[in-house]
């Protein structure tokens, strides 16, 4: 069986085509999206429960390669005393609940896709991601395959059910790195979706999966900027859609300009801890001698998509910053909080109220955030004025994304001899001209982002797909068209 697989940043879906229809699997008990986490009681405890799951042709090289770590997996379960067969390591929203029960203990990792494309990581750290993507991907896979038995769409012990698979990528994984990052995550991604089980592996530009579920939906040809702001990147794609190209198996004539950048959701997520919570954590406020006190400790807290800063962070030399600090501090009471943060490793928590916050906006002006897990009534009133003035520069970054994928597309029409009025020309450097704005991906709920997008191209009318099921759908539909012939 084939499947569109959506292995995001913020959540996961798998889809399949039945009767000509797409329909995601339902991956957690009442959602057919998967939180992307991953909880381990020890972080040795992963290579342990790739082994174990691996199938039998991948485990003698496997064993070989992380022989030190399936040994020290032993003595991490004699130390934490758990018995050979008890579970520790945890998927999606067990995962998200074993952190919140021990946040200070064991190895949380929160949208592992956005550290796939990281320049300068070292074997081990690729090794360990690599890890971290099977094991999810392994769940993923065995959750989907029992779906299909409950709905009576396989037959029980039906071997390999889903064979196949197109997973959806960003345009670029980083905004740093180019290529080199981009097959590095890819390789990762690969080998994972090997490991886990899946025969065939073929990948998709995320917003040319979005583009193609509204295709399906055209009964005219236009040229449409697909605008796909996710957790944790933005993707821009201008492509020709409609009646004469959705049938065709090859679309590369028909993809006119790309841009991507690591900037999504996680990103606003950490701009409005920074921006809402340190405040109560210090930011702003003033050492004994008058001068402000350094940001760089504040940043480090809540940046828990960028590896340097939470490595940093956790490290005994910023626990000691921080104490001197609060030495240091008119207000110590609020260092103190800070404190607490570095010593319990509740920056994900943080930022998960943030994104909690990020929600709420998109329905009111003003919500209340309660961080009570770091003090009893600590209470943080965020408004919607301060969340779009703590994402200012992530929103001109996503318009600069806008104009780098049509002056592309602008440049392709040109070096084709298409000079046509879907060319602004009066423009210092020109852009094609769609015919509609296709905006797409969970970020772009947001109020905020729906009107900084919609006010670009004020002329232009805007169509919102599926937030979450976009990409999914048309991940599946390729699938079906790429695989099926085979």
């Amino acid at each position: 069986m084939f499947v569109g697989f959506d292995y995001g940043s913020a959540n996961c879906a798998v889809g399949i085509m039945q009767n000509d229809v797409v329909q995601l699997l339902a991956l957690s008990e009442q959602s057919a999206y998967l939180p992307s986490t991953l909880y381990a009681m020890d972080r040795e405890l992963i290579a342990e429960a790739v082994y174990r799951s691996l199938p039998a042709e991948f485990k003698a090289d496997y064993a070989n390669k992380r022989a030190a770590q399936i040994s020290r997996a032993r003595m991490v379960r004699h130390e934490l005393d758990l018995d050979a067969n008890t579970q520790a390591v945890f998927v999606g929203e067990q995962a998200v609940s074993a952190y919140l029960d021990m946040p200070e203990e064991g190895f949380y990792v929160r949208s592992p896709k956005s550290f796939l494309g990281a320049t300068g990581l070292r074997p081990e750290q690729v090794a360990l991601f690599e890890d971290i993507v099977t094991l999810m991907m392994m769940h993923i896979k065995v959750r989907a395959e029992s779906v299909l038995v409950e709905k009576g769409l396989v037959q029980p012990g039906a071997e390999a059910t889903i064979t196949h698979a197109v997973i959806g990528r960003p345009v670029n994984f980083q905004g740093i790195g180019g290529e080199e990052s981009n097959r590095q995550a890819e390789t990762i991604l690969t080998l994972a979706a090997k490991r886990a089980g899946f025969i065939g592996v073929d990948f998709l530009f995320e917003p040319l999966a979005a583009g193609m579920d509204y295709e399906a939906t055209l009964t005219d040809n236009k040229t449409v900027l697909v605008v796909d702001v996710g957790g944790g990147t933005t993707d821009c794609s201008v492509v020709k859609m409609g009646p004469a190209h959705k049938h065709k198996a090859d679309r590369s004539e028909d993809f006119l300009g790309h841009s991507g950048q690591r900037i999504g959701g996680n990103d606003l997520d950490i701009a409005l801890a920074m921006n809402a919570f340190m405040p109560h954590f210090g930011l702003g406020s003033l050492m004994t001698n008058g001068k402000p006190m350094p940001s760089k400790a504040f940043w480090n807290a809540v940046a828990v998509n960028d590896i340097s800063a939470q490595r940093e962070f956790n490290t005994l030399s910023s626990r000691k910053l921080i104490d001197e600090l609060i030495k240091e501090a008119e207000q110590p009471q609020l260092l103190s909080r800070l404190l607490k943060v570095q010593q319990q490793q509740l920056s994900y928590q943080l930022v998960r109220q943030a994104e909690r916050a990020k929600i709420a906006l998109s329905d009111a002006e003003n919500t209340d955030i309660n961080l009570d897990f770091i003090e009893a009534t600590l209470h943080a009133d965020v408004s919607r004025d301060l969340f779009e003035n703590a994402i200012e520069s992530s929103l001109t970054k996503v318009e600069a994304l806008m104009h780098q994928a049509l002056a592309q597309a602008a440049q392709t029409l040109v070096a084709n001899n298409v000079l046509s009025e879907n060319i602004a020309s009066e423009d210092v450097e020109p852009e094609c001209k769609p015919d509609v704005i296709y905006v797409t991906g969970g970020t772009a709920r947001s109020p905020a982002i729906y009107a900084k997008i919609t006010g670009i191209y004020p002329d232009i009318p805007v169509v919102v797909g599926d937030h979450f099921g976009s990409v999914t759908a048309g991940l599946t539909r390729w699938a079906q068209k790429l695989f099926a012939k085979h």
